[in-house]
């Protein structure tokens, strides 16, 4: 049956089926369990199919979003499938962690009602549904060019440009500092948001498209830029490398023991199984203990929920602002939320202290919101005489990353900004060297995954240009930001 706008428009969007927070809250298994297919096939028809959708212009790499849903209307998933594929090569992931409700389900015309189709539901529905099947189609590459493409990093940009290429038909290499490909995929997510079996899938993907990758290979240690260019035959590079290198808050006492960067805490966890009898880097013991977690983005949630999962008696979330400004998602929040994490706004910290080197307690000050600073949010203002203390076994502070500065000391002609970040032509990736581009991370700071993926695919377009005609700069120059 066919529905009119009108009865669209009343239809309920659909709720994904979950985990309860008293069981998940112990384990590390997925909490959002995936759509059935009556459900997804019941959400995608509340889309009122816009002549000119603007869920499409809200995506970053500008899937078919409309042609996708209309497809798993009509009960066609393969079809869908394949139409988000043709513009995202990590559906699966992106179903996952992007932040839909600020990209194409908050340009949905239906967020007005506060119920925007289920845009990340249906793509992580649709590409579970073929990897479980088993029916995804043998992956069409063009004839090989002979050209040789070394992708620093296996991170969300550096997959989305090889995978681009490797169609292209170059031959692609990923070469990746640690000791599983997958970049902030794997170290950085939680099982619990993002299984590790599904990074591996995607991966395994681009396997079958021929690429080939190398772990354990610190570029900028074992080998530089110049190296893969002018010893190793690679025709071109793209940096992909994001930003590894954690910020701390600067306050007194952050080298006591127990306090971590969420870097060193998710990576312990997510890549060395720290929460494993005998792990070789376990972490601090968490049991009973008092976590305190600093920052409000999806990092500090992914730790503050890791904590719980751990055996943490009390985690909370520390937060110089209130919740309105949080950057974390929703979702993030309110699972963390009903997991039983204590959420501690509008409170900035002074310093930690501790007894024989370790962590016991930290200073606390309460804030109240000013006028809006640059990122647009309030500024969080201190309130004089409201400093408190308060008891803690373990500090994670989440408060964001910078490029680690390893790789691009050993290539002086990248232009960088004062921030450490790589100065690149916006509309291609290229960067001030010869053969080298660069997106994600590395050029922007710490951003979404499908921002990531757009840059590498982005770059990989300009890169095939450049390998086809051999052209590398139109007569400008990036400048570097002072």
């Amino acid at each position: 049956m066919t529905l009119t706008k009108r009865e669209k428009m009343k239809l309920t969007r659909v709720a994904m089926p979950e985990q309860e927070p008293s069981e998940r809250r112990w384990n590390f298994e997925e909490v959002n369990l995936g759509l059935t297919e009556a459900l997804a096939v019941s959400e995608a028809q509340r889309c009122l199919f816009c002549a000119n959708p603007p869920c499409v212009a809200g995506c970053p790499v500008n899937i078919g979003i409309d042609t996708f849903l209309a497809q798993v209307a009509e009960g066609d998933f393969a079809g869908a499938a394949a139409t988000i594929k043709g513009d995202n090569s990590l559906p699966a992931i992106c179903g996952r962690v992007c932040p839909q409700e600020e990209q194409c389900e908050g340009a949905c015309v239906l967020s007005n009602k506060d119920k925007p189709i289920a845009i990340g539901y249906l793509e992580r529905f649709v590409a579970d549904r073929e990897r479980m099947r088993g029916d995804a189609p043998p992956p069409v590459v063009a004839a090989p060019t002979g050209k040789r493409v070394a992708i620093v990093g296996s991170g969300p940009a550096g997959l989305a440009c090889a995978t681009d290429l490797a169609r292209a038909g170059h031959q692609v290499t990923v070469f990746e500092a640690l000791h599983a490909p997958g970049g902030v995929l794997i170290y950085g997510i939680p099982e619990f948001r993002l299984p590790k079996d599904i990074v591996a899938a995607e991966i395994d993907g681009l396997r079958d498209l021929g690429v080939t990758f190398e772990t354990n290979a610190v570029i900028g240690l074992i080998d530089t830029l110049d190296d893969l260019l002018e010893t190793e035959g690679f025709d071109a590079a793209f940096l992909g490398v994001g930003a590894g290198l954690p910020r701390f808050m600067g306050i007194p006492g952050e080298n006591l023991v127990g306090v971590y960067s969420a870097n060193e805490f998710l990576t312990r966890v997510n890549l060395m199984k720290a929460y494993a009898p005998g792990a070789d880097t376990p972490v601090f013991d968490l049991y009973r203990k008092r976590v305190a977690v600093f920052g409000g983005g999806n990092t500090a949630m992914d730790s503050v929920r890791t904590a719980l999962r751990l055996g943490a008696g009390w985690a909370g979330i520390v937060y110089r602002r209130s919740e309105e400004e949080m950057p974390a998602r929703k979702e993030e929040v309110h699972h963390a939320r009903d997991e039983g994490v204590d959420i501690v706004t509008l409170t900035a910290p002074l310093a930690f202290t501790g007894e024989d080197g370790t962590l016991t307690s930290m200073r606390l000050q309460k804030m109240a919101l000013g006028e809006p600073d640059a990122s647009g949010r309030r500024r969080p203002v201190p309130i004089e005489g409201s400093e408190y203390d308060m008891a803690v076994d373990v500090a994670v502070v989440a408060i964001g990353n910078q490029p680690n500065p390893l790789l691009l000391k050993t290539a002086p002609e990248l232009l960088q900004t004062r921030w450490g970040t790589v100065v690149v032509d916006e509309a291609t990736g290229r960067t001030a060297k010869k053969g080298v581009f660069a997106g994600g991370d590395i050029v922007t700071g710490g951003a979404t995954v499908i921002l990531a993926m757009g840059a590498g695919r982005k770059a990989a377009a300009a890169i095939d240009d450049y390998l086809s005609t051999g052209e590398w700069w139109d007569g400008s120059t990036p400048e570097a930001v002072a």
